[in-house]
């Protein structure tokens, strides 16, 4: 796969969501501390309102801003109009902060808030599938990126309906609609990009070569289904289908597992970096979460379900953002800041730009805080979750600093 920095857009475009999304994560690690073990474990208000704040405010803000760089890259093509980002970013947090206020108590506000991110949304997927009608020729990496934008526009068309339904302005059954609202958005969208996306960034950050797409592809394709019938089950009321999507989503993430272990087999650079420990604990994480969410269909115990979701969020998603961003925001502020002045001053490397002592606090505190809170939850030790809570604080607080350091970096030269 060729990556071409030709049809990259500037930085300060891009740097926003980073800022934004991080400083909600930030924001959303501190708020975990007015929950308690017990209210994790119920879907009430506080919950939801919690939720989307981390899904839409972090989770997505990040991944739209990466793609707003990824996207033309990949595709080596121009965007259809890149200045229409600089709506995205500010549209998604006022929505993301009046489906939270609406969550929390006020859900004559979820409308609003569902409308004003349904405009974020259909502003960025408006133009994503505006800029891949210039692509030539298909590959994975583009049929996973076109899949994953379906799935996030239905997502986003039920997630309108239930943001109606919860108001009170429609009769609709809100269960049925939340299951595949979930899955459209969660696995539809944000598992289906990272694992498009994802084999192309880590086998370049990794100098890999010569390993296989068999099972990536068969991932996607199975993910994909399980998508498709989870969505078909939940609103047919056929729990046969859901069960099935289940079971290949389950075999799906072992494949990509897998298939992640392939790359790191064949990989050239040995150096165990932030971005390498980042991508091991995600990839761990996501088998931890594999073996909870099978003993969850066996026991149906609702802490082994929290559990899940828990590792799945802060440890698999979570650590797999992160540890790109630790590469994407140094190469993108070199590309720009510092490529011009190469031949003509001495300019710093890639790996000077990232706080290597700092990134590894971060992820020592953040690895442990998951740790603590994924035991805390399994066992219904408050102590063990607040003691958690901070550390994973401390963690977030760190990679605020580093997320503002290397945006900000100038290498002693006089550049702007």
């Amino acid at each position: 796969m060729n990556i071409s920095q030709q049809f990259s857009p500037p930085f300060k475009l891009i740097a926003p969501f980073f800022i934004v999304g991080i400083s909600v994560y930030v924001a959303s690690v501190l708020s975990l501390f007015s929950f308690d073990i017990s209210t994790l474990h119920y879907l009430n208000n506080l919950t939801l309102a919690w939720v989307h704040v981390f899904l839409l405010g972090f989770m997505m803000m990040i991944i739209f801003g990466a793609m707003a760089q990824l996207v033309p890259v990949v595709l080596e093509v121009e965007h259809f109009e890149v200045g229409l980002y600089y709506a995205i970013y500010p549209l998604l947090l006022i929505g993301t902060l009046f489906m939270a206020v609406g969550f929390y108590g006020f859900p004559m506000l979820l409308p609003f808030g569902g409308t004003i991110v349904f405009i974020a949304f259909s502003i960025f997927l408006f133009e994503t599938f505006l800029t891949m009608r210039k692509v030539k020729k298909l590959n994975f990496v583009i049929i996973s990126i076109l899949i994953a934008n379906i799935f996030l526009l239905l997502g986003l068309i039920v997630g309108i309906v239930m943001a109606l339904g919860y108001s009170g302005l429609m009769d609709v059954d809100l269960e049925s609609l939340l299951i595949s609202h979930v899955y459209l958005v969660l696995i539809g969208y944000v598992s289906i990009t990272i694992m498009g996306v994802g084999f192309i960034l880590v086998p370049m950050f990794w100098l890999s070569h010569g390993f296989s797409w068999r099972y990536a592809k068969i991932a996607l394709v199975t993910l994909s289904l399980s998508v498709v019938l989870i969505v078909i089950g939940s609103l047919t009321y056929i729990n046969l289908l859901n069960t099935l999507a289940y079971v290949l989503t389950i075999i799906s993430f072992f494949l990509y597992a897998y298939n992640i272990y392939v790359i790191y087999k064949k990989r050239v650079r040995v150096e165990a970096d932030i971005y390498f420990k980042s991508i091991l604990f995600s990839s761990i994480s996501l088998l931890v979460a594999l073996i909870l969410g099978i003993f969850y269909f066996i026991t149906q115990k609702q802490e082994i379900l929290l559990a899940t979701f828990w590792i799945v969020f802060f440890g698999f998603i979570t650590h797999i953002i992160i540890g790109h961003l630790y590469k994407i925001i140094p190469f993108l502020v070199w590309y720009e800041r510092f490529s011009p002045y190469v031949g003509k001053k001495q300019v710093p490397m890639l790996a000077d730009m990232v706080p290597v002592n700092s990134a590894n606090m971060q992820f020592i505190f953040s690895s442990i805080g998951v740790l603590c809170v994924l035991v805390s939850i399994l066992t219904g030790d408050e102590v063990i979750y607040k003691s958690g809570l901070s550390f994973l604080s401390m963690g977030a607080i760190f990679l605020f600093k580093d997320v503002l350091t290397m945006i900000n970096f100038k290498g002693g030269l006089d550049v702007q």
